[in-house]
């Protein structure tokens, strides 16, 4: 009979390339060498006495087994993650990543921190909800920001979304560009223009992904990659080398040697939403939740310009709070 004592890090494991269906991508996502996943795979395998995967050289696949597995295991993660916040409390504190700092994310946390003077939220500013998601499913980080919406519908299960705001979007721009001068820019004016948009980081799939889909109404070229830049001086540095406008939201925080124009005709936006481990239980998730929703009844946020681009699938999420 196997054993009911299974250590939680091996259902992450099998959760992990279950949901990928790649070894060196659920490598990548847990931050662990492939060898060492590998291995635990093997030895959940053992444990169980069935065989979860069908590994070829093209490919990676559940077996039946790995299949009837599949629900037990994120049962049994949601639950730890549920027996962790209950005894966390107050007493442990809350990770947050804002992406960047300064921006929406930034403003819903200070209002936060007001709201629970008691609890401690520490920032992160990292880049990307797609590299937070993975991080708050291996319980490194509790929370972050993002378009939920963009995450693969596996990884989106394991998550709690609230959402916070309709950004609208805007370009920066070189100051020697043409379009520099303007106070807007139009959607049709950058038909055969490149702008950069995150392209080839792996951290940001989803802001690309949205990119790519406002890109190929108006004719806009997507910029090739471009070196993953930490930190706002590296990223001037290697955008100004690029020359690229670059796709961003109407509060990016300023950066020297550019403008930041909105755009229009209309107006696309950008759905952020609160992101959250399913079952986690904290006092600082209920104070975001309270922040972003006074914020949003204040400022207007969930409010959408007439006329604004947004796609269905983001729109169906964003209506949907968890």
């Amino acid at each position: 009979m196997p054993p009911f004592d299974t250590d939680p890090r091996l259902l992450r494991a099998f959760l992990a390339v279950a949901e990928e269906l790649h070894f060196t991508r659920a490598a990548a996502r847990l931050f662990v060498a492939q060898q060492a996943l590998s291995r635990d795979i093997r030895r959940l395998e053992r444990e169980l006495g069935a065989e979860l995967f069908v590994r070829t050289t093209r490919q990676v696949a559940l077996t039946p087994d790995g299949a009837r597995l599949l629900p037990y295991a994120r049962r049994v993660l949601d639950a730890h993650a549920e027996l962790a916040g209950a005894f966390g409390g107050s007493a442990r504190p809350l990770l947050v990543d804002l992406n960047s700092d300064g921006a929406t994310a930034a403003r819903v946390l200070a209002r936060a921190r007001e709201l629970v003077p008691e609890c401690e939220l520490m920032a992160r500013f990292e880049s990307g909800l797609t590299w937070a998601a993975s991080e708050i499913l291996a319980g490194r980080l509790d929370a972050s920001f993002g378009r939920a919406a963009g995450l693969a519908p596996t990884v989106r299960a394991g998550l709690s979304a609230h959402p916070v705001r309709y950004e609208p979007m805007a370009l920066m721009l070189p100051l020697a560009h043409p379009l520099a001068d303007r106070e807007t820019v139009a959607l049709a004016e950058l038909s055969g223009e490149t702008v950069y948009a995150g392209a080839g980081n792996e951290r940001t799939r989803e802001w690309t992904d949205l990119a790519a889909l406002l890109f190929a109404e108006w004719g806009i070229v997507m910029a090739p990659p471009v070196p993953l830049a930490v930190g706002v001086a590296e990223f001037q540095r290697v955008m100004a080398k690029g020359g690229h406008p670059v796709l961003a939201v109407v509060d990016f925080p300023a950066m020297p040697g550019t403008v930041l124009r909105p755009l229009v005709d209309p107006v696309p936006l950008s759905p952020l939403s609160l992101v959250w481990r399913k079952g986690l239980r904290h006092p600082g998730v209920d104070a975001l939740r309270e922040a972003a929703d006074r914020l949003a009844r204040a400022e207007g946020w969930l409010e959408r310009p007439a006329g604004s681009w947004l796609p269905e699938r983001d729109l169906a999420l964003m209506r949907d709070r968890s």
